[in-house]
């Protein structure tokens, strides 16, 4: 039996409909279960026909901006609930698996020589998270680590998928109602398909529980590649006219991060190392722009 917290989301929804798809019993909960109150968690758990052997937590505070203004909600959930959601799988015996985000770093990255330039953020590097997102869940990563010794945290980044707002379905839309879009090209990192992702947890979940030993700790996971948001706006673009999602032609032009001012500083370079986490599940990781063109085809 698996717990799937935080189900209604964008990467939750994708896990419940693998979970279902792969016949694998679950139960899924999102906001009528209070991950602030430990009471409500201990509850739920054993009102479960079965105890969890996992739990997957996919809650989360995400509104990057509001944030500075809501410091206090932001924490709650990504901090407090973080720490909640350890103790009740340190309480059922349950291996946790708490998604986490690139926003743990400061975004100016670590240089490398051979590169002449950043490399991506490898598990082990120094965090230094810039906003009050960002150090919300670096905190809530160091709850989990502290609660519970059974813990898996994987850090994603440029999530985007069916279930939920995001950057390919703003650029649809603004690209139908605009002749012109100005994207960023400043800021650097790798999209993530929230299904690549989601197969990737079970995966890991089924590793584990076909007895190979995977180590417990923090593992990063997106989609290869290493572009800009304006990179990624023009390939959506490009696909999307290919597929007919998009009926008429649209500029997309670069700017700068100054010409968009926003409430907290974006990282300037987000890309992550997936070396960890192949070697660990033996896994393919699709290249961004495929996995964009899957998802495409699927809203076609």
């Amino acid at each position: 039996m698996l717990w799937l917290i935080g189900d209604k989301g964008m990467l939750g929804t994708e896990l419940a409909r693998l979970l279902e798809k792969r016949e694998i019993p679950f139960a899924g909960t999102d906001r009528e279960v209070d991950i602030t109150d430990p009471a409500a968690l201990a509850a739920f758990a054993a009102s479960i026909r079965e105890t969890p052997a996992w739990i997957i937590n996919c809650a989360a505070y995400t509104a990057v901006d509001r944030a500075e203004d809501d410091g206090e909600a932001c924490r709650r959930l990504n901090v407090l609930g973080a720490a909640n959601i350890a103790k009740a799988a340190g309480d059922c015996g349950a291996r946790l698996i708490h998604i986490s985000t690139d926003y743990v770093f400061d975004g100016k990255g670590v240089y490398d020589e051979s590169l002449r330039g950043p490399r991506p953020y490898r598990e082990d590097d120094e965090t230094n998270p810039i906003g009050v997102y960002g150090l919300a869940k670096r905190d809530g990563e160091n709850a989990v680590m502290e609660n519970s010794k059974n813990a898996y945290i994987i850090r994603t980044a440029w999530l985007y998928g069916r279930y939920g707002a995001n950057f390919v379905h703003t650029m649809l839309r603004l690209m139908k109602e605009r002749d012109t879009v100005k994207v960023v090209n400043d800021q650097r990192g790798s999209p993530t398909w929230a299904f690549d992702l989601a197969s990737a947890v079970l995966t890991l979940v089924n590793a584990v529980n076909g007895g190979e030993k995977v180590p417990f700790g923090i593992y990063h996971y997106t989609n290869e590649g290493n572009i800009s948001w304006f990179d990624f706006a023009r390939e959506i673009y490009s696909q999307g006219r290919r597929l007919g999602l998009l009926p008429k032609d649209c500029t997309v032009q670069p700017c700068t991060s100054a010409e968009f001012p926003a409430r907290v500083t974006r990282p300037e370079y987000s890309a992550l190392d997936k070396a960890k986490i192949r070697a660990a599940l033996g896994l393919a990781i699709p290249e961004w722009n495929k996995s964009l063109e899957k998802y495409l085809a699927e809203m076609n």
